[in-house]
């Protein structure tokens, strides 16, 4: 087991790149796991994969976190106004703007725990604070080290920490944050969300700020979710 884990510290020791792609990649492919064990091996999924799934990926996220933070100066949290500031205003827009646009998932299954394992269970709360927890600590650094720290500036410069985190680029300010909107559902919002936090950075010339944002934000909507039971924020 140390072996691997060894091996994975030497390669993010070794490359600026790697360390700040190859957490998030991981994420994503475990974000995607459900829906591939569906399909691939229907005989293995159960309506419980997608909350088991969530757990291994928080879990496996929270290490990989642990893991690049050695080699990855920028990804420190840093509280300023501006991050709270746009991480509330991030949270309104993204329920205030959810009606007026089409998603680009067609309505599926929601992810409500209190309906699978039974309302008010023990099971139910442990998975919805798994979720905020995941939402909340987890997903902000990997998204915002891999689109703010190296999308935004490799799409400029291959040689991107070369290029200063302060830098305005319009193209790969555009790209960047559609690339971000386009990871979610709601994908106006995520637009809008990557041009916010994606600002942040700029203005703040680090990501840490941003992070913030993006924890405040997520945060605020899984409080949301559980106070109003809006279930497809999840």
């Amino acid at each position: 087991m140390m072996e691997p884990m060894n091996l994975l510290r030497e390669k993010f020791q070794a490359s600026a790149v790697c360390v700040r792609v190859m957490p998030f990649v991981i994420f994503i492919l475990l974000t995607a796991m459900p829906a591939i064990l569906k399909e691939i091996a229907p005989q293995y999924y159960s309506d419980s994969s997608v909350y088991w799934f969530y757990l291994a990926k928080t879990v496996v996220g929270g290490w990989l976190i642990w893991e690049m933070r050695p080699f990855v100066s920028e990804m420190r949290w840093a509280l300023s106004w501006e991050a709270v500031a746009v991480g509330i205003l991030v949270f309104a827009m993204w329920v205030g703007a959810d009606p007026f646009f089409p998603h680009i998932k067609a309505p599926g299954p929601v992810w409500n725990p209190h309906e699978h394992f039974g309302e008010n269970s023990p099971m139910a709360w442990g998975f919805l604070i798994v979720r905020i927890v995941g939402m909340s600590l987890v997903v902000p650094p990997l998204e915002e080290v891999f689109y703010r720290s190296f999308l935004y500036r490799y799409f400029v410069r291959t040689d991107f920490l070369n290029m200063p985190l302060g830098r305005f680029h319009p193209t790969s300010f555009i790209i960047t944050s559609v690339l971000f909107g386009f990871e979610h559902s709601q994908w106006l919002a995520g637009i809008l969300c990557g041009f916010a936090f994606q600002g942040l950075a700029v203005r703040k010339n680090r990501v840490s700020d941003a992070i913030t944002a993006h924890a405040i934000t997520n945060f605020l909507l899984g409080i949301w979710v559980v106070w109003r039971h809006d279930w497809k924020f999840f």
